[in-house]
């Protein structure tokens, strides 16, 4: 069964290589959706998942890149009104 995740991620997650860390561990576990920074100095990501990725990606959303310092995650379903991709994930700007 998959679910689409809405997160928001807090800390030192702003240029530090964050949103490329998160796309190469959501294409490596076959996740779809996008991740983008946000002018608060946020990180959000809309995530299509199944259970067994939920955990994977939450983990590598969590540790992040070296030189990033992860403080707090808000994880929600999305709201019906965002949308995620069924195939892919990218970068927005």
């Amino acid at each position: 069964m998959e679910e689409v995740m809405h997160i928001i991620v807090k800390g030192r997650v702003q240029g530090v290589g964050f949103r490329y860390h998160t796309e190469s561990a959501a294409r490596l576990l076959g996740v779809s959706g996008w991740v983008r920074n946000l002018p608060s100095g946020d990180v959000e990501i809309l995530a299509r998942v199944n259970k067994d990725q939920k955990e994977a990606l939450l983990a590598a959303i969590h540790k992040g890149p070296p030189m990033a310092r992860v403080e707090g995650m808000d994880i929600r379903k999305a709201p019906e009104n965002m949308t995620s991709p069924n195939k892919g994930f990218s970068v927005r700007f």
